[in-house]
Order: C-alpha cells, then structure tokens, then sequence
C-alpha cells in the first residue's frame, strides 16, 4: 500500500479521510499545542538573548472553541483509521491537554494511563511569574475499553532496570547533534521531540511489524524511531520544510534490532508437553525425581506424574504434599533430576529442550 513507510504531504485531517478504516495499530500525535502566547510581550534569556518560544502560525487558533473543533475533527479521523485493538499516545501541555483528554472520552476512546514527560533540562520561566512548566503530559488510550491493545510490560521492567516502570518518565528535551538545523543553523521545528521519548513509547505500546501513524509528523521523529526499532509508519505533513529535512533524517537510518525490539522479554515460552520430553528422552520411566530436602519420588508416566504412597499423581500434587503445603506446588520450581552426578531442575530441562525445538523449527 502506498501510504506505508511514506511521508504524505497535506492537511492532516483531509488526509486521513482518503485512507481507509482500520489500518493502523497504533498511532503517536504530537499536535499543535495552541500556546496561546502574547505576542506582544516579549522574555528574554539570562543572557539578554530573546526567547522567542512557539510562535509558529501553525499553533495560533482563533479561540479556545475553534481549537477544540480542530481537536475534536483529527481524533475522530485517528479513531476511525485504528484497529480494533489499536491504541493511541498523545502528548501536549497545559494549555491543551485537559480538552485533549476530554474529547478523546467524547469519542469513545479508553485512557488506560496518563504519562509525565519530565524533562530533565527544561526552559525556565523567564519572566519569574509562575512555576518552570517542567514537564508534558501524554495520554495513552486505546481505541475502545474492550481494545485487546499492546503493552510490553516485561520489556518496560528491563528498560527499567528490572523494577515495574512508573508514569513519570524523564527525558532531557531535543539537542545538540540531534536537534535538525536548516543550511543557516537555526533549528528546523521549534518542538522537535526526543528520539529518547518515542524509543520508549514504541517498544513498549507497539510490536515489530507495526503500522504507526503520526497525523502532525514534523521532522519525522516518529518515524526515524519507527524504522530504527523495526516498525512501518505513515506520517502527515503539510509543511515542505518540514518534510525536505524529514526525509533526508528518515534516509540515515539504519534499523537496529535487539531483544528490546523484538520484545523477547515478553514473547511467551514455547508450551512443551511432558510426555514429549519423555519420548525424546529427557526424562526416563522409573528415574527418581528430588527435593532440596532429598526427599524423592519416582516417575512412572509419561504424562508427569509420580508414584506417592502407592498411586500415580501429578507432580505437582506430590510436590505439594511433601513440603507440607496445603496445595500443589508448581513442580517445575522444585523437582530437580540426577545428570551427571548433580541434580539439575527439570525446569532448566526444559528450557533446554524448548530451545532445541525453537532450532527445529527455524
């Protein structure tokens, strides 16, 4: 399809209305913000320098009202283009994100968590008037509350130093060498993500494969990440600066594939049957199967279980009984077998013989 891995110039909502219904399993937007500044005060920087801050045309709106028109016409279009299972991430400020939020319930979608982008290096409040806004918030819904949507839970963790990672992210904003520069070394979009936020977003809400749309794709950094961790986009965009930096970003990439991609960590293992561990000949018939206490049981199935007190039962069952709990245990945490002269869980057996199978299957 032709609106794969393609950058598609024009207004983001008469956009989306050309492509067709359900084609999308996630989508990021980065929307415009409606900063709502005084263009007639004018901050300054510590160093006398001024700050100019978003003054683009493309963030002016008329009032509130005609925002929340905006809002409210590309979110219905983004919900229409996901799966049923698909999810969305947005990201705005305060200024915006309360409407934001509020129409998204509007349309039907189902906010599963709201995330704080902390930036680690935010813009101080020159003029000393209020708190430094030191952070954004995003909000990740899926489509509908029944949406099956993805979530690597286990490859957050390791991200997160194997700890279940939080709803506060902290990021430094986009700079130095990764910030786009045009020909006079002025910065090409003046909120430019950080490829750092859209690594996270994507590994953890999406899968290799994916399709991610992004309705307001700026200098391309949804889909500079999208290719770097494997997955396809479409992105929108009606600003040729834009999209003539966008793309020669997009064509330095190189796609960089490891466990965190792959979401290995939450791939579910390979269901391996007992009985055809015994026929390949981990287990034998007759062979004794022990605790830690050395307390012991022979196998006398080929589907697991264990002979205890004159009958065959579950291992598991058997487990349970002989460490004195009230229920089963799970035996593969528990059982351990003689090779070699050591005893070795069967668990490990098993993961061996899983990845023999995972070799056949290649």
């Amino acid at each position: 399809m032709k609106y794969i891995n393609e950058i598609l110039q024009g207004d983001s909502i008469e956009v989306m209305q050309k492509l067709p219904s359900g084609s999308f399993d996630f989508c990021f937007a980065d929307p415009p913000y409606f900063m709502q500044l005084d263009s007639k005060k004018k901050l300054f920087r510590v160093s006398g320098e001024r700050f100019e801050g978003c003054e683009d045309d493309w963030d002016k709106f008329e009032n509130m009202e005609s925002y929340k028109d905006f809002t409210r016409g590309w979110l219905f279009e983004v919900r229409r283009l996901l799966k049923r299972d698909g999810s969305i991430c947005v990201i705005s400020s305060m200024q915006s994100i309360y409407e934001i939020g509020s129409i998204m319930r509007e349309l039907g979608f189902w906010v599963i968590n709201d995330i704080i982008w902390q930036k680690a290096n935010p813009t101080p409040n020159f003029g000393g008037t209020r708190l430094c806004n030191s952070h954004e918030t995003l909000i990740w819904a899926a489509k509908g509350k029944t949406s099956k949507f993805t979530f690597n839970y286990k490859t957050g963790k390791h991200l997160n130093e194997d700890k279940q990672l939080g709803s506060i992210w902290s990021f430094p904003v986009c700079a130095g060498s990764e910030r786009l520069k045009d020909d006079s070394g002025k910065k090409v979009h003046s909120t430019q993500k950080p490829e750092s936020l859209l690594y996270r977003i994507l590994n953890l809400f999406t899968t290799k494969g994916d399709l991610v749309l992004d309705p307001f794709g700026g200098t391309m950094t949804t889909g500079a990440v999208a290719k770097l961790v494997g997955r396809n986009y479409t992105l929108i965009e009606r600003d040729k600066n834009y999209i003539k930096y966008g793309k020669a970003r997009l064509e330095s990439i190189v796609p960089n594939i490891s466990d965190i991609e792959n979401a290995t960590f939450d791939k579910k293992p390979l269901k391996v049957a007992f009985k055809d561990m015994v026929k390949a000949g981990c287990f034998d018939i007759g062979e004794e199967f022990y605790l830690q206490s050395g307390a012991h049981a022979t196998l006398v199935e080929e589907s697991g279980k264990l002979s205890c007190e004159g009958k065959a039962i579950s291992m598991h069952e058997v487990a349970g009984r002989l460490l004195g709990k009230k229920t089963r245990v799970n035996g593969y945490d528990v059982w351990k077998v003689l090779r070699e002269g050591k005893l070795v869980s069967i668990s490990t057996i098993r993961d061996r013989y899983r990845k023999v199978m995972l070799g056949s299957s290649n």
